[in-house]
């Protein structure tokens, strides 16, 4: 079990930057890298969709196309934490932003853990 919060959301006029964070809390007996770490984002009306993800020991990261060149997913498995550091920010960026973890899947539909999300909001 992992309980995850996410934070560092905000509002930011188009073309700036904004660095989300997520702090994973695990059982005494659990390791942080047991888990794939990923960024997903929901708009109302619309699925929530993967922005970028991170294997257990950092090794590799994938990030969505629109986010390609934009967006970059980090960790620190010493401090239990993910990171979304997010530059050119657009307004279609506008959207809650969640920390997910799983230990063999980053799908939406297999992902275990969730935080509570964080919103962005880009203004134009």
């Amino acid at each position: 079990q992992v309980h995850l919060v996410e934070y560092g959301g905000g509002l930011v006029q188009s073309g700036g930057s904004l660095r989300l964070s997520c702090e994973a809390s695990l059982g005494t007996h659990e390791t942080f890298e047991t888990y794939h770490m990923g960024w997903f984002r929901q708009v109302p009306g619309k699925e929530r969709q993967f922005v970028a993800g991170i294997t257990k020991r950092g090794g590799f990261t994938g990030v969505e196309d629109f986010a390609e060149g934009r967006f970059t997913i980090s960790r620190d498995n010493a401090k239990n934490m993910v990171y979304l550091q997010m530059n050119s920010l657009k307004p279609e960026d506008t959207a809650v932003y969640f920390c997910a973890a799983d230990t063999e899947s980053l799908t939406r539909e297999e992902v275990h853990y969730w935080g509570q999300g964080t919103q962005v909001t880009v203004s134009s």
